[in-house]
C-alpha cells in the first residue's frame, strides 16, 4: 500500500511539474488589445513622443496608452530634447508592473513605475 501511494504521488508530481510551463506559455495577455494606460503622477507636466512622432504634452494626472510594439519616449522639456526616464520603458516593462492585471500603471517621480 505504501509503495502504491508513493508511486501515485511521484506520478502526480511529475505531471504537475511538466504541465506548469505549458499553462504559462498559453497564458494570454489581457492588455494586448486595449493597451496599458499609464498615468502621470510625477507632480510635473511632462511631454512624450509616441513612435518618434510629434511632441505632445502629458499633463500631471493625465493618461496615455501604450500598446504592444509601441515605443514612447518621455521628456521633461516642451521641445522633447531632455529625456525624463534614463531608460525608455517599453510595453513589457509597464506590463511587468501591472500586478493586479487591470492594464493600468503610473509613473511616479524619478520615472519609478508602480501599479495603479
Amino acid at each position: 500500500m505504501k509503495q502504491l501511494y508513493s508511486a501515485v504521488l511521484a506520478t502526480s508530481l511529475i505531471f504537475i511539474l511538466s504541465a506548469a510551463p505549458l499553462f504559462a506559455v498559453t497564458e494570454e495577455d489581457p492588455c494586448e488589445l486595449q493597451g496599458i494606460m499609464v498615468r502621470n503622477t510625477t507632480m510635473l507636466d511632462l511631454w512624450y513622443k509616441k513612435k518618434g512622432g510629434e511632441c505632445s504634452i502629458w499633463i500631471h494626472e493625465h493618461l496615455f496608452t501604450i500598446n504592444t510594439g509601441d515605443s514612447i519616449d518621455i521628456f521633461s522639456d516642451l521641445n522633447c530634447q531632455t529625456l525624463y526616464c534614463k531608460n525608455t520603458p517599453a510595453y513589457k516593462d509597464y506590463k511587468s508592473f501591472d500586478t493586479n492585471g487591470n492594464c493600468r500603471v503610473r509613473i511616479l517621480p524619478d520615472c519609478n513605475i508602480s501599479d495603479m
